[in-house]
């Protein structure tokens, strides 16, 4: 198997995701941010090309309001940030929608993309789907990512029912998924990680819950 070419894409790690009513409830968001950072670490201790990505709307919006602390990158990345990285600002969820990120990852020779950040259920989703018609290959870090508890009048779910429900929902299609631990030991290795996918999936599932 030919090593995959990696970029690491740091998906809005802002202060928004800290404080207040989008704050990640799960995994724990000191755990994930701490992750994240280890992942940032090896990246550029291994020659792995990151971009940095923060939603953006105008000022005076209610959230992500360009140039407010909630806005800004939370510390512990922006403290990493070189001008090696690409830097992307986006007003929808998906990393690609409306950004030049594709034609960057293909000036890089990028062919799998390692998603970390924020949040599982909104933007990551949006991105790894968004990576598929534009033909990158995914990687989704479970314990460097994050859920929020979710109720409206569709219905309620917690943050980790969220979170654990969309990593089997990545791993039967959109992208492989890995602890942060077990993509460190790929990526040293030039290895690629797992990915199951949706037949193996659903006979899986009807294993574990009946026809």
């Amino acid at each position: 198997m030919t090593a995959p070419r990696r970029a690491l894409v740091l998906v809005d790690v802002q202060n928004t995701y800290f404080d207040g009513p989008l704050a990640i409830q799960y995994p724990p968001r000191d755990t994930s941010l701490s992750n994240i950072t280890r992942i940032i670490d090896h990246a550029e201790a291994n020659g792995i090309p990151v971009a940095v990505v923060q939603h953006t709307l105008p000022a005076g919006a209610p959230v992500f309001a360009e140039g407010s602390p909630a806005w800004d990158l939370h510390p512990h990345v922006a403290e990493r940030v070189t001008r090696r990285w690409k830097s992307v600002r986006k007003s929808v969820g998906s990393v690609f929608g409306g950004t030049d990120l594709a034609e960057w990852l293909r000036s890089q020779d990028v062919d799998t993309v390692t998603l970390v950040g924020y949040m599982t259920n909104n933007c990551d989703l949006a991105s790894a789907a968004g990576a598929e018609e534009l033909g990158f290959d995914v990687e989704i870090i479970s314990d460097a990512t994050g859920a929020i508890h979710l109720a409206n009048a569709a219905g309620k779910a917690s943050a980790e029912d969220v979170h654990n429900t969309l990593m089997a929902l990545f791993n039967s299609n959109f992208a492989a998924v890995a602890t942060t631990d077990a993509w460190i030991e790929a990526t040293a290795a030039g290895a690629g990680l797992d990915k199951d996918n949706l037949v193996n999936s659903a006979i899986e599932g009807r294993n574990a819950f009946g026809a």
